[in-house]
């Protein structure tokens, strides 16, 4: 496994990250907790030492599930969670339902407050590595947003600070009260949109990049073919990315990666990941994982040197 710095944190964490969203539940279908405890310490076993959860992820269920699974090896791992997606109050701007509860996009201080100790709670820690702010809130003024974050760095709840789902200019009003360390944003050979703005300006300024659904929520495995059913609650069964058609389309691209996967004697997910943190200022990709051999798959990516593969 390689690890990379997560900005100017000093904080060195595993180029592939366990993305936490699935083991919440919702909306993928519902989880096994044992099986993610178990993928947990798979990862952590081989090197994956970087865990990326959320609140959100199941209302407090990720967070839960990593707390146990971390249990007695909480120096090995480099957690990061978030804040700005709430239930605890109605302010901010309504963002989605999740189980018949209102979430809102909130950054006030007071939330994040609140949020950060219930977020140490459930992942049983009196420290995160890295909190991001989870998705952006236009009600409240970033410098608001970033004052208690850098309160909470203080006092030693947290040792770093990301953004997530942010654009260049919000990123820059950041900057104006301290110190961002790492942007997480969606990336993937099928998701490029951060190659023209965001991603050369994090580069230059020493700011992580996380790219999460590096896999495009496994599209790009080549275990999701046009006759693969999802169940009720999968998220996936009523997007047009996965439809029959563009699945079709996706797997005749990956014909050509396919034969560059066996030729290394790696998987399709593998390939991917590794490309993926591969580009230039890309620094972590985040992969889900709901048991341990999905984990251990995930993981071995990071031993994988895309830019020395020969094409033939």
């Amino acid at each position: 496994m390689r690890y990379r710095a997560l900005g100017a944190s000093g904080i060195e964490a595993s180029v592939i990250a366990l993305g936490a969203w699935a083991i919440g539940g919702w909306p993928w279908g519902g989880t096994d907790e044992k099986d993610a405890i178990d993928a947990i310490r798979a990862g952590l076993d081989a090197g994956m030492n970087f865990i990326d959860t959320a609140p959100a992820y199941g209302l407090g269920l990720s967070e839960e599930i990593v707390g146990k699974a971390i249990e007695g090896r909480r120096e090995e791992a480099v957690i990061a969670t978030k804040c700005g997606l709430e239930w605890h109050v109605e302010k901010g701007t309504r963002f989605f339902v999740e189980n018949g509860t209102p979430v809102y996009r909130y950054l006030g201080a007071e939330s994040i407050r609140y949020e950060v100790e219930q977020s140490l709670k459930r992942l049983r820690t009196d420290y995160i590595d890295l909190y991001q702010t989870h998705w952006q809130d236009s009600t409240t003024p970033i410098s608001e947003t970033m004052e208690a974050l850098l309160r909470l760095k203080e006092e030693g709840k947290i040792r770093a600070i990301g953004v997530s789902n942010a654009t260049v200019e919000q990123l820059e009003e950041y900057k104006k009260v301290g110190t961002v360390d790492s942007d997480q944003e969606r990336y993937s050979m099928l998701d490029r949109g951060i190659e023209n703005g965001l991603l050369p300006y994090c580069r230059k300024h020493n700011i992580a990049m996380l790219a999460y659904s590096p896999l495009a929520q496994g599209l790009l495995t080549g275990k999701v073919g046009p006759g693969r059913e999802f169940p009720e609650g999968d998220m996936r069964r009523g997007d047009l990315r996965f439809g029959v058609e563009n699945r079709a389309k996706v797997a005749k691209m990956l014909e050509e990666f396919g034969a560059i996967a066996d030729h290394y004697n790696i998987t399709l997910a593998q390939l991917a990941l590794a490309w993926t943190v591969s580009q230039p200022g890309l620094t972590h990709a985040l992969a889900g994982a709901r048991n341990p051999q999905q984990a251990l798959e995930n993981a071995k990516a990071g031993d994988v040197s895309y830019r020395k593969m020969k094409w033939r």
